[in-house]
Parts: structure tokens; C-alpha cells; sequence
């Protein structure tokens, strides 16, 4: 940890957060160089759904390397590209009853958002964009027009017009239907919101503190956006790749998004790689009009090609939704057994998040997760949400293990108050 401290920039975070140096990852576990061991319920940020070191894809990878396979390639055609797209025909868009262009841009989830945007406004020839209260969607300058939180916006200088935020999903309580408050701003010629190119969206925000929207509020969204001309833009760049139990996390609302943002989790062994989905009617670009030196990570390809395997049928989203109820209830029992909290719980597939208000209170039980090799992160606005993004493959004992952890955290906090 000197030579991080020495040597990295300030900027680094969580190297702060889980100070010790990391050497080896295997499924739901990393393990230090004094070999301890952890359970992860952080999953790199969402990137790890499929767990550390996969050996499905490992084998895969080794195979590929060993025969020299393409690693670097720009966009030119290879023999990974082409098995990526066909298996993202036949195993998820076919079977939903998708049609959509494929983009491969930069390798990291900004990057997708960027091309959204920019591809959005090139469509409808519109400036402005709606965006959420608590939305999270990178920090480049593009995407950071669109991220809510005030602390990563207040000192980078960006240009902010050209962006409209309105009130997600229970923002003003659960009796106000913030989607009617959304139409009213956009039939009102004087209300300041012009009509926008698109509205961009996470159906569960991840960095805002694990807020849910309501299937019926993205259907009610959906529709103004087809009344108003406006394409709908959905960010699953955290959520999706079965985070929520289904490969899409719109899909149980039955929306049909005009772009989807992917990233994370897509490649299925941590690799760098992001890509946007779209209607084929909106492929308006001309070629190499937006473009980038990695964007074909074909290591990503071969390894993405082997986690789509993973639905080619139900077993693996049924066995998401199983443990996210062993999650879910332990966590609304931990509620139960600390009122002193006022915790709230928060989720739905497999992201929950565990809601305590006072801040402090919030870092010193991560902290002690940490302390007894219980890794995972803190989200929201004020970082006092516990939020948990296992891989979708931790077995069961490693969950109920790292639960019991977070039990005796809670209670070794609270007893020190």
C-alpha cells in the first residue's frame, strides 16, 4: 500500500476503502497477499456477474490466446466479432423479440452513454436531454451532463444547458406520479423544458441508492416519449446483464427502450468492453463518424460469447431470482432485529440495497465488513446506502456467510454508540 500511496493520485478510491493489496480472485472470493480470504459482495462495481476468473470463459480465453487468436482489431471483421453477434442474435434478441443494430464504442460504460447521446441528438436534430434526480451515467463531459450527483459535477466545469432534470420515480413521495409531472413540463410551451431528444434512464439506479422505478412509471415514460417523438434511452450498463434476474432489467415492464447502454458485466470476466443496442431505423452514421482505438476488444468478444451461454435457457435467471429472496429476507430480518436503525431495504433481482440514514453509521459498518473480509461498497447521494452486487453465481453458504458478517458488523456498531 506505500508504493499506491507514493505513487498513484489522489483520485483513487477504492484502494482507500479496502486497503490491502489484493492478489488472486476466484468466483465470489479475492484473496490478499497474506492470503485471506474475502467474500465479494462487491463484484467489481457490477462488472463481475459471472464471478472472478470464470472457468468457462478461462478456457475459452487460453484457447484463443494459445492460438493466436486476434487480440487488437479496431472494428475490422474477426472471427470472435462474428460469434459474439450471431449468439447475441440467437440467445437474446431474437428471443425477445428485438431487432436491434449493434455498436461496439470505447471500452468503458461512458463511452457507450456518450454514443447515445450524440447519436440521440443527431436523430432528432434536438439539443436537450432528460434526465433523472439521483442518475448516474459516468463522468466524461457528455455522460456528466447527465449524472445527478452534485459531487462529481460542482467542480468540473462542465456545460450544464442542454440537460433537463426531473424528478425519478418516488423522488417526490410515493403518492406523486413524477411520469404525469414529466408530461406536464413537456405540453406546457412555458415551462423552460424544451422538447427533448431523448430521456435517458436507469430502471434501477445503482450510484443513486438502489431506487426502483415502478414497471408501471417506465410504461407511463415510454408513452409520453412515443406521444412526444422523444427516444427512450435506457442505461443497463449496471443492471442489466441479469443483475435483476432477467439479461435485460426492463424487460419484466415491457418496454421496448429505443437505445440500450451495455457495459460491465457484458464481457463476463472483467474485460473492457461497451456497446450500444438501437432501433435499426436510428444506424444514421456515417462510417467511422464516431469511432475509437479500442473498440474491439476481441478478448471481451470470446469471453462474452461463452456468459451468453448462460441464457440460453431459464435456469440460470430462476436461480437469480431464488437467491436474491434469500437476500432479501435476511436483509428485511436485519431490519426487523435493528430498529434503532430506521434502515430501509431496496432492490429487486439480485441489487439490493440496505438504506440507513445516518451516514457514519453507514461507513463504520462497511468499514467492519472489511475489517472481518466482507467486501462491499457504500451508494447514494450521502454514501449511507449498504449496497450488495454479489456475482449472480456466489453459492449459497458464501451469501449467508457474508450476511452473517454484515449481523455482527451491525451489532458490533451499534454497541459502540
Amino acid at each position: 500500500m506505500k508504493t499506491i500511496e507514493r505513487m498513484e493520485s489522489q483520485v483513487r478510491t477504492y484502494s482507500r476503502s479496502f486497503p490491502v493489496v489484493f492478489d488472486k480472485a476466484k468466483d465470489a472470493f479475492l484473496f490478499d497477499t497474506d492470503g485471506n480470504r474475502y467474500i465479494d459482495f462487491f463484484g467489481g462495481a457490477g462488472t463481475l456477474n459471472y464471478g472472478h476468473n470464470n472457468e468457462r470463459m478461462k478456457a475459452k480465453l487460453l484457447d484463443y490466446l494459445e492460438r493466436d487468436g486476434i487480440v487488437h482489431g479496431l472494428d475490422m471483421a474477426t472471427v470472435a466479432k462474428v460469434e459474439l453477434l450471431e449468439k447475441m442474435e440467437s440467445v437474446i434478441l431474437k428471443p425477445r423479440n428485438l431487432d436491434y443494430k449493434v455498436q461496439f464504442t470505447g471500452p468503458t460504460g461512458t463511452n457507450a452513454v456518450e454514443a447515445a447521446l450524440k447519436l440521440a441528438r443527431m436523430v432528432k436534430k434536438r439539443s436537450n436531454v432528460i434526465s433523472f434526480t439521483n442518475g448516474y451515467h459516468g463522468l466524461t463531459m457528455g455522460s456528466m451532463s447527465v449524472t445527478a450527483n452534485a459531487y462529481y459535477r460542482d467542480e468540473a466545469f462542465i456545460n450544464r444547458s442542454d440537460v433537463s432534470f426531473l424528478p425519478y420515480d418516488g423522488y417526490l413521495g410515493k403518492d406523486v406520479n413524477t411520469a404525469a409531472y414529466m408530461r406536464r413540463f413537456l405540453e406546457d410551451n412555458s415551462s423552460g423544458v424544451d422538447i427533448p431528444s431523448a430521456v435517458i434512464l436507469e430502471t434501477v439506479q445503482g450510484e443513486g441508492g438502489i431506487r426502483v422505478a415502478s414497471d408501471e412509471w417506465l410504461r407511463e415514460v415510454e408513452s409520453i416519449c412515443r406521444e412526444y417523438d422523444i427516444l427512450l434511452i435506457v442505461d443497463d450498463i449496471q443492471v442489466g446483464n441479469g443483475r435483476t434476474g432477467h439479461f435485460f432489467s426492463f424487460e419484466q415492464s415491457g418496454i421496448k427502450p429505443d437505445i440500450i447502454t451495455l457495459s460491465k458485466s457484458f464481457s463476463g470476466y472483467g474485460l473492457p468492453m461497451s456497446l450500444l443496442l438501437f432501433r435499426r431505423e436510428l444506424d444514421i452514421w456515417k462510417p467511422g463518424q464516431h469511432t475509437g482505438t479500442f473498440r474491439g476488444n476481441n478478448l471481451g468478444f470470446v469471453s462474452a460469447t461463452v456468459a451468453l451461454d448462460y441464457w440460453k435457457d431459464d435456469v440460470f435467471s430462476n436461480d437469480i431470482f431464488r437467491k436474491g429472496a434469500i437476500l432479501e429476507k435476511r436483509l428485511e430480518a436485519l431490519k426487523e432485529k435493528y430498529p434503532q436503525l430506521s434502515a430501509e431495504v431496496r432492490g429487486r433481482g439480485f441489487i439490493y440495497g440496505f438504506s440507513v440514514p445516518e451516514q457514519e453509521i453507514a461507513k463504520e459498518i462497511a468499514d467492519e465488513c472489511f475489517k472481518n473480509k466482507l467486501v462491499l461498497e457504500r451508494a447514494g447521494a450521502r454514501n449511507n446506502v449498504i449496497k450488495f452486487l454479489a456475482p449472480l453465481i456466489i453459492p449459497d453458504d458464501a451469501l449467508n456467510e457474508g450476511l452473517d458478517i454484515l449481523d455482527a458488523a451491525i451489532h458490533t456498531v451499534l454497541n459502540a454508540h
